[in-house]
């Protein structure tokens, strides 16, 4: 692990501390139980460049480490599948329709849900996924996968153009950021798009969200932040749109060359230059306030345990683990951590050791669940109507803001 001196987008100099949630494990790091209690621990803090004003981490888990082997499946929930069929239709309706040829790459396309959706389209697609055992799964489903991480290399390698080059959830993850964007821009046909999608910094501090922050979250964008790292590589941002996936999400669209920006573009920057988002000031005010959030969530779990009830986490996402050992909640609140995806069968979360059962394979439910995967609260309250009518209380840490942005086509 290696400690940066300088900016990850424009090797400025000049970072200032920004947001300090102490020592953590690397939190997509499940433990089996031979491995707890021996899990290293690295500092989580978040600097500002003065220079170009993006917020990253100062420390980088290597990325062998970090995503060479997982747990993660991005089609274990409704929501992100349709969202996920959702931005596959956009693209193709808004730029490629009645385009006979076309192709799709997906940077860390993980289980090929993403691209499963444009290969309906008609696409001949490729997925490119750093963890071999997830990149195995997508090649038994069909889902062309290369098992390796994207940079220049692999770019020079592939010796092709695409119509489209999406990153979902993974631009922001990327150790070998520049090379990646080099190879971006010569994998990208002259006419084609690429497709960024990734947690919006505006959101994540108003909903406080301070549990997407964590080790493989390298960089933490805004509109004005992408922007400086794809003009320096040649690629110019025209257009974007707000999603309320994950909490709040933008969805933004570059191409090689200059293009005119689009007036939802344009909305979306003003915005965002009113919010103050892209000031020191601003993520000085969002860190004062997670200590007194970290209070109110103890307080309440607290109240509840010396109320006789039983608790247990809904959900085992990453984030989850910044939360559980920023907030110091262990076996002490909750019994377990109840999660869909079968990866995670009998290991336990990092730093707070919590037990993680599969849904649907315990037999009495709890007085209340912790809602650590908060970011699918409409799914979740959807799928446990029974448990709220039998008065299971569902409890959320996070609460996502409602935001006035339509994202329907």
């Amino acid at each position: 692990m290696s400690k940066i001196n300088m900016c990850r987008v424009c090797d400025g100099r000049d970072l200032e501390p920004a947001v300090d949630l102490g020592r953590q494990p690397w939190a997509n790091h499940f433990l089996s139980s031979e491995e707890k209690g021996k899990e290293p621990f690295y500092p989580l803090r978040v600097v500002w460049c003065a220079n170009c004003n993006t917020a990253q981490l100062d420390y980088t888990i290597p990325k062998e480490t970090a995503f060479g082997r997982h747990t993660y499946l991005s089609g274990t929930t409704r929501a992100l599948n349709e969202h996920f069929r959702q931005t596959a239709k956009l693209v193709d309706t808004l730029f490629f329709a009645g385009l006979n040829k076309k192709a799709a790459l997906d940077i860390g396309s993980n289980d090929g849900t993403q691209l499963r959706c444009y290969q309906a389209l008609g696409y001949q697609v490729l997925g490119v996924e750093s963890a071999v055992n997830i990149a195995a799964m997508a090649n038994e489903k069909g889902i062309p996968t290369l098992g390796e991480f994207f940079n220049l290399d692999l770019a020079r390698r592939l010796g092709r153009k695409f119509q489209v080059i999406n990153a979902a959830g993974v631009f922001f993850h990327l150790e070998e950021l520049h090379s990646a964007a080099e190879a971006v821009a010569k994998l990208l046909d002259e006419d084609g798009v690429f497709v960024v999608q990734f947690l919006y910094m505006k959101d994540i501090m108003e909903n406080l969200a301070f549990d997407q922050i964590y080790h493989e979250h390298l960089l933490y964008y805004t509109l004005q932040t992408l922007e400086k790292l794809l003009e320096r590589h040649g690629l110019t941002l025209f257009d974007a749109h707000w999603a309320p996936i994950h909490g709040g999400s933008i969805i933004a669209f570059a191409a090689n060359g200059r293009r005119q920006a689009s007036g939802r573009l344009q909305e979306l920057r003003r915005n965002e230059q009113s919010a103050g988002v892209n000031k020191l000031e601003t993520y000085k005010a969002f860190a004062e306030r997670i200590p007194r959030r970290k209070e109110e969530i103890r307080e309440y779990l607290n109240r509840a345990k010396k109320a006789g009830k039983t608790i247990y986490g809904m959900g085992a996402p990453v984030k989850g683990n910044t939360l559980l050992n920023y907030c110091e909640i262990g076996a002490e609140h909750l019994g377990c951590l109840v999660e869909k995806n079968p990866l995670r069968r009998g290991l336990y979360s990092p730093g707070m050791h919590l037990p993680i059962v599969i849904e649907g394979e315990f037999a009495r439910q709890p007085d209340i669940y912790f809602v650590l995967a908060w970011n699918f609260k409409n799914e979740i309250l959807a799928r446990h109507r029974s448990l709220l009518s039998r008065g299971v209380e569902f409890y959320f840490p996070i609460e996502p803001k409602q935001s006035p942005a339509s994202w329907k086509i």
